[in-house]
């Protein structure tokens, strides 16, 4: 059984079938998932911000000047905001939880530190890490892991809507082939797209596995924390 796990969750996880903004019955559901793990293991979670927010870029306002580094800061806070309503979530189910954000918002998030965060953990309070790494130009897969090294977790989990890594695409090449162990180096020498390069090669210098599975597969979250081999391992 594992002790400490940070899970990485994309922002459009919560919006379900509308694709934007937070489904209600989503967020109750996958909320549900990580306050059953957290009776095995110390959790925290790293969630994303794309159901808000993808960029200036993706948006069209770069055309009126928004530049990358302001619409990096956009998608951090894009983060706070899925990170309360998955706390509110969690306390509504019984579960302790705390927002601590890169930067912090007084009566809003508390201010990130490594201290704080295992004194919550060892708590047994589900801890939601805010607005990424606080610097542009990192996404949210490198803040998970990055806060997954700080902390001492024994794993990070990527929550994906498939059940491990492949060659390609599964839903658009039917002969795509399923891994279920990867080494960090194969992933970078093959360019699977499972997580940044970046993500990947902190990991890999800091000896942090990840495993990537289905996180809308009730009691998956469960099963990885105590032990299971589920998804795809990356070591």
């Amino acid at each position: 059984m594992l002790s400490r796990v940070v899970v990485k969750l994309s922002g459009e996880a919560l919006a379900g079938d509308a694709r934007f903004g937070i489904d209600p019955t989503t967020l109750s559901a996958t909320a549900s998932e990580v306050a059953a793990a957290a009776n095995h293991a110390q959790l925290s979670l790293v969630i994303g911000g794309g159901n808000l927010f993808r960029g200036a870029g993706d948006a069209g306002l770069g055309a009126v000047g928004v530049g990358r580094v302001t619409g990096d800061h956009m998608g951090m806070l894009a983060t706070l905001i899925n990170a309360l309503a998955f706390r509110d979530a969690l306390v509504a189910l019984g579960t302790p939880a705390v927002v601590l954000g890169s930067h912090a918002i007084p009566t809003v998030a508390e201010g990130y530190s490594v201290h704080e965060t295992l004194g919550h953990l060892q708590a047994g309070t589900v801890v939601l890490h805010a607005g990424g790494t606080g610097n542009p130009l990192f996404t949210t897969d490198t803040a998970a892991c990055l806060r997954g090294i700080e902390t001492g977790a024994d794993l990070i989990v990527k929550a994906t809507k498939v059940d491990g890594v492949y060659s390609a695409d599964p839903l658009m090449d039917s002969a795509a082939e399923r891994f279920d162990e990867l080494t960090y180096m194969e992933v970078l020498d093959r360019r699977l797209e499972v997580m940044d390069l970046t993500a990947i090669t902190l990991c890999r210098e800091h000896g942090m596995p990840v495993v990537v599975c289905d996180a809308t597969r009730p009691g998956t979250l469960t099963r990885i924390v105590c032990g299971a081999k589920v998804g795809t391992r990356i070591s």
